[in-house]
């Protein structure tokens, strides 16, 4: 009797990463919308540096909007205002971030981790217990890897490893991409709220791409 095919792969989901949050009222009310529009797993949120009262406040702000449409919501950075703040993990950049933070976040919490340089460093976060490893942010001085770079690492991770992987995409086209080399999910930003669609159309169409990479690379796997 032959084997049966392995199921077919989940399509990637979206993790929506917010401008930086100063005032958050605005995004609070524009999340519902967008969520309910897209499949998105997670919000990252990016809060401006101010003290720790006012930046819980603006967590507890957004938590609805964001855990109502059933995505979690992590804070980029800030590991102490995690628990405070109702959110459900931190994203760390770096390996010595993410071993201070785990022991704050874990088992209950999400700890996830970019700023991930070197194979080397990608395999250590996955052995410290890294819930996913981001791939193609840009480093302190915005630069990044070519997206072709960007894809072969997440090709390689999808391959290897079993902690989900997160290309960090720029356009469109990059969402597509990464989807296609074997992300698990595939984070998207700036160039969602600078769309002058309006964020909510450019967040479906990220979304579209994302699918329509899917199918044709898994389409090719069978033809094969």
């Amino acid at each position: 009797m032959a084997a049966k095919p392995p199921p077919p792969r989940p399509a990637p989901r979206l993790y929506l990463a917010t401008p930086e949050v100063d005032d958050p009222s605005h995004l609070a009310a524009e999340l519902p919308d967008m969520l309910a529009a897209a499949d998105v797993a997670a919000v990252l949120v990016r809060l401006k540096q101010t003290d720790q009262r006012t930046m819980i406040s603006r967590v507890k702000q957004l938590a609805p909007a964001i855990q109502n449409a059933g995505a979690a919501l992590l804070v980029e950075g800030h590991v102490e205002l995690v628990a405070r703040a109702g959110a459900d993990g931190a994203h760390l950049a770096g390996i010595a971030a993410l071993e201070e933070a785990l022991p704050s976040l874990k088992p209950d919490r999400i700890a996830g981790v970019g700023g991930l340089v070197t194979r080397h460093d990608s395999m250590a976060a996955g052995e410290l217990g890294a819930d996913y490893v981001l791939f193609g942010e840009p480093d302190a001085r915005g630069e990044r890897p070519s997206a072709e770079a960007i894809a072969e690492r997440l090709q390689w991770w999808d391959e290897l490893f079993e902690p989900p992987s997160v290309g960090f995409a720029v356009s469109r086209e990059e969402a597509g991409e990464f989807a296609a080399a074997g992300a698990d999910f595939v984070l998207v930003g700036d160039f969602i709220w600078a769309d002058p669609r309006g964020a909510r159309a450019a967040l479906i169409d990220a979304g579209q791409a994302i699918a329509q990479a899917h199918r044709q690379a898994h389409g090719k796997v069978r033809a094969e």
